[in-house]
């Protein structure tokens, strides 16, 4: 595909800036390998128990979520395509005195030896927006899955991804369609206010509908979906943190979801 070059760049140059300055807001290595655990209660809460299970986990990046799974008991392999975050989630690994798995593949395309091999599979945070080929990306999933196994997937909501800013509001992306949208990243989103090389960047929109669409031509069936309107993390730092410590997207006298959230098994 030729949109994956530019993209692996930005994702190889983030996967060496990631948790190596200060004022990361979220990839804080020391406190992970002294035991913070790095996974959501929305996400844990969908998974589920995983001790003793299977757990594929899809643009792992360089692994700080993936171990987070194999410190509660599950067997994990981690996959994401750029050769810096694998090299990164393997040293991580290590250092942490964690078993775990690292493949660097393209998640369009995983390889066949994944076939069959897991109870479960994850993605979370940023996941599809990064997605040319979102059939084969959920072809994939399902591919990876045991018959009985499900998929879980928290990403962010279409209709919180289409908001550029909201003083002024400023709407900048589509709600769905998935056509490419190429524009140069010069920062990281776990750094504020620290600039990086520009880099060129393709990103595609998906709605809800064309998901869940997704999700069910590839053999997957869902047993639950989730809009969530209150999150306790903002991937992309738009909002300010409310008096409960959650985040919320206002719109009017109300709230528009900033997380959705997916299971969905492979029947057998």
């Amino acid at each position: 595909m030729p949109d994956e070059m530019p993209n692996r760049a930005l994702w190889d140059l983030r996967a060496r800036v990631h948790g190596t300055t200060s004022g990361d807001r979220i990839y804080d290595v020391d406190s992970f390998l002294a035991g913070r655990q790095t996974l959501s209660a929305l996400e844990r809460e969908m998974v589920g128990e995983v001790a003793g299970k299977d757990l594929l986990h899809l643009q792992c990046h360089f692994g700080m979520d993936t171990l987070s799974w194999a410190r509660l008991g599950a067997r994990v392999t981690g996959v994401d395509f750029s050769p810096v975050a694998i090299g990164r989630a393997r040293g991580l690994a290590e250092r942490a005195g964690l078993a775990a798995t690292f493949v660097e593949a393209d998640t369009q395309r995983l390889p066949r030896h994944l076939a069959g091999r897991f109870d479960l599979v994850v993605a979370t945070y940023g996941v599809l927006n990064w997605i040319g080929d979102l059939r084969a990306w959920m072809g994939g999933a399902a591919m990876a899955l045991r018959p009985g196994g499900s998929l879980v997937l928290v990403d962010m909501h279409p209709a919180y991804q289409i908001i550029a800013s909201l003083d002024p509001l400023v709407v900048d992306w589509p709600y769905g369609g998935g056509q490419a949208h190429r524009e140069t990243i010069s920062d990281t989103y776990a750094c504020p206010g620290l600039e990086i090389e520009p880099q060129e960047a393709v990103q595609y929109p998906y709605s809800v509908g064309e998901i869940v669409t997704a999700a069910a031509e590839a053999g997957l069936t869902v047993t639950r979906l989730g809009e969530h309107v209150a999150v306790d993390l903002d991937p992309r730092s738009l909002l300010s943190r409310g008096e409960d410590g959650l985040f919320r997207l206002p719109f009017g006298d109300s709230h528009l979801p900033m997380l959705y959230s997916l299971r969905a098994h492979l029947p057998g």
